[in-house]
């Protein structure tokens, strides 16, 4: 009688959350969002038992949007990439958590597959999956030359994983084995070609600050590794990974991330020739 009774109880947990398993929590962080925001929440509403919303000041129109989802809404002075991130994982409450950029929007199938595993099962070994990534310019999707499938590791276990301490690039370590979704996560983070070689320009700056505060810097400063880096990144994503089939575009964008990779090497070289200035 009384294992009957556990078993109804856990049918009942079972089923009062959204995909019928375990319970699931969205976590986001946010500033000025409005262009993204409602493509994001909309599907996010639709399996997450709640959207943990951790702004960090934003002037725009993203608050008021977000609360019409009916968000958990926090406020939180920017702390850094995987601060901020980290500290909308501790505010989930759920048995799982699914990390999201504000410009990254679910599609009906990533919903449906999650909803999926959760419903049937995750074995105790597994503590978190990877989702493939697709880079959106604008409207347009980028499938070629090193930026498909950009998986990105965001659905956890509440409890056994983190983001790893970066200035920029941060990404989530879990305890246990990952496993691979196979439907796609839309990422809508340029709105054209000039924003992404500007927000490129600052990645390389604040990779040069990572790589100096973690003591990277003879090789990574290298005037050599400043010309032959740039030039093998853009032969293996034009070449190996296929950005040829990508056309002008693929190209456009490859050319500005391999000069991405020449700019971490020389902002690297300013900040250590800087800091090794007898004063």
């Amino acid at each position: 009688m009384f294992a009957t009774k556990v078993s109804a109880f856990r049918l009942l947990h079972m089923t009062s959350t959204k995909t019928g398993g375990p319970s699931l929590s969205v976590a986001i962080v946010a500033q000025n969002e409005q262009r993204t925001i409602a493509d994001v929440l909309a599907p996010a509403t639709e399996l997450a038992d709640e959207i943990v919303f951790l702004d960090s000041g934003s002037t725009d129109r993203t608050i008021e949007i977000a609360q019409r989802f009916g968000v958990r809404l926090y406020h939180q002075p920017w702390l850094g990439y995987s601060e901020q991130k980290n500290k909308a994982l501790d505010l989930a409450n759920g048995e799982w958590i699914l990390s999201l950029d504000a410009d990254e929007v679910m599609t009906p199938a990533l919903v449906d597959e999650i909803r999926h595993i959760l419903c049937a099962g995750i074995p105790a070994d597994i503590d978190g999956f990877s989702i493939p990534r697709v880079l959106f310019i604008g409207d347009t999707p980028v499938r070629h030359g090193g930026f498909y499938p950009d998986a990105q590791l965001r659905l956890i276990r509440k409890g056994r994983g983190r983001f790893l301490p970066r200035i920029v690039h941060e990404s989530i370590v879990v305890e246990g084995r990952v496993g691979q979704l196979k439907n796609d996560l839309l990422h809508y983070a340029y709105e054209d070609i000039e924003q992404f070689s500007q927000t490129m320009d600052q990645y390389a700056r604040l990779s040069a600050r990572h790589y100096l505060e973690q003591d990277h810097g003879y090789w990574r400063s290298n005037r050599l590794n400043e010309v032959l880096h740039p030039l093998w990144t853009l032969f293996y994503r034009q070449i190996v990974r296929g950005g040829l089939l990508g056309g002008r575009l693929c190209w456009r964008l490859n050319v500005i991330y391999a000069g991405y990779v020449r700019k971490k090497v020389s902002y690297l070289r300013q900040l250590t020739d800087s800091t090794s200035i007898p004063r």
